[in-house]
């Protein structure tokens, strides 16, 4: 069970497939906010969770603080990974450590450069609009396309909340944390802004969180 780049699991469908996908986005939920998010009843809800987690994709967990009995909650397992985009395989890691032995560490870096400059001189014109909050919507759809989940999130002054809920390059900026900083530059460029994170799954936040910011004059 893999997922296919727009963010759908192969593999389920209908009601399960809107269950993970929005625990993906939401991290964890109680079977109140799953039902109503998805559309189902309580009593629906319980029996595709409770059929999620015989098979390992989810976990429960409890509110602390509530009074008397804590709540359950929902949330992905580990293992769920595997069901949302991973463009790179064990043989594209075989292939840039082989880069690596080969060419040293800067040829495998120059490798995601050369990536993302392609990727932002293909997107550019779609990306590109005169207020920063558009630019910042055209780049999370293009990003969604690319299996990355994307979606804007808080604006306010002077900034705009951009966060990716699905890596499909995890498996590689483990290894390879350049890679995340070539991404952030790349965000820059094509944003004509300057980018800050605060957040990244490679570390085990639950989302990758960015910042955009118009640029300072001069900048």
């Amino acid at each position: 069970m893999v997922a296919d780049e727009g963010g759908s699991t192969h593999g389920f469908a209908g009601s399960k497939q809107a269950i993970l996908l929005y625990l993906k986005q939401t991290s964890s939920a109680s079977l109140a906010e799953i039902a109503r998010a998805v559309g189902i009843s309580k009593t629906a809800a319980l029996t595709h969770l409770e059929q999620l987690e015989s098979q390992g994709w989810l976990e429960r967990s409890f509110q602390r603080g509530a009074v008397g009995r804590p709540p359950v909650c929902f949330r992905l397992s580990p293992r769920s990974t595997q069901l949302f985009p991973q463009r790179y395989s064990e043989v594209s890691r075989a292939a840039l450590d082989f880069i690596q032995r080969r060419l040293g560490r800067p040829a495998v870096i120059e490798l995601f450069q050369e990536r993302a400059h392609d990727l932002a001189d293909r997107n550019r014109s779609r990306i590109d609009a005169v207020r920063l909050s558009e630019r910042v919507e055209r780049l999370a759809a293009v990003r969604s396309e690319g299996g990355y989940m994307a979606e804007v999130g808080i604006r306010r002054k002077g900034a705009v909340e951009l966060q990716e809920h699905n890596c499909p390059i995890l498996a590689l900026v483990g290894q390879y944390p350049e890679a995340c900083d070539i991404e952030r530059r790349m965000f820059e460029s094509v944003l004509r802004a300057r980018v800050d994170v605060s957040h990244r799954v490679v570390v085990g936040d639950a989302v990758c969180r960015f910042w955009v910011r118009e640029r300072e004059s001069g900048g």
